[in-house]
């Protein structure tokens, strides 16, 4: 009898353990920064392009951007040729969020300096679950767009 229940005991112990790893297996999001860049500006606001993929099983959501370059970094989306800032955007599990002209962006205001073409300007992007992630844009000519090359 004695010997049954240790037995029982330990497959317990084992079926829950294994259970709890089952559960803790997902790797949440799993995030990298590709294609950033900042056309140099031509007043004192500029705005930021970059993509966030998600390789992870879980979603996340970009929440705010800070910057040396100014204490007014906000997030924008662009809808019917009209931009407003938004709380956050998702970055979607197995995918990517785009942050490109014409679309969704980073929106510097009332910039502390002006960078010039050849410079990087230094992000760190705020997320809900992940870490932080620092990103340095490279300042492009005005009117770099990858989409049409």
């Amino acid at each position: 009898m004695n010997r049954r229940r240790t037995a029982l005991v330990g497959v317990l112990a084992l079926t829950t353990g294994l259970g709890l790893a089952g559960c803790s297996s997902g790797s949440g999001p799993e995030l990298e920064v590709t294609g950033a860049y900042l056309p140099q500006p031509v007043s004192d606001m500029a705005a930021g392009f970059l993509t966030v993929r998600n390789s992870g099983d879980a979603g996340d959501r970009l929440t705010s951007v800070t910057s040396p370059l100014s204490d007014d970094v906000t997030i924008h989306e662009t809808k019917d040729q009209k931009m407003r800032e938004v709380p956050s955007f998702e970055v979607p599990a197995n995918g990517e969020l785009d942050l490109e002209r014409g679309g969704n962006h980073i929106m510097f205001m009332k910039l502390k300096k002006q960078p010039k073409q050849g410079e990087k300007v230094s992000v760190e992007l705020h997320f809900e679950k992940a870490d932080a992630i620092t990103v340095d844009l490279p300042v492009k000519e005005t009117t770099h767009n990858p989409k049409k090359q």
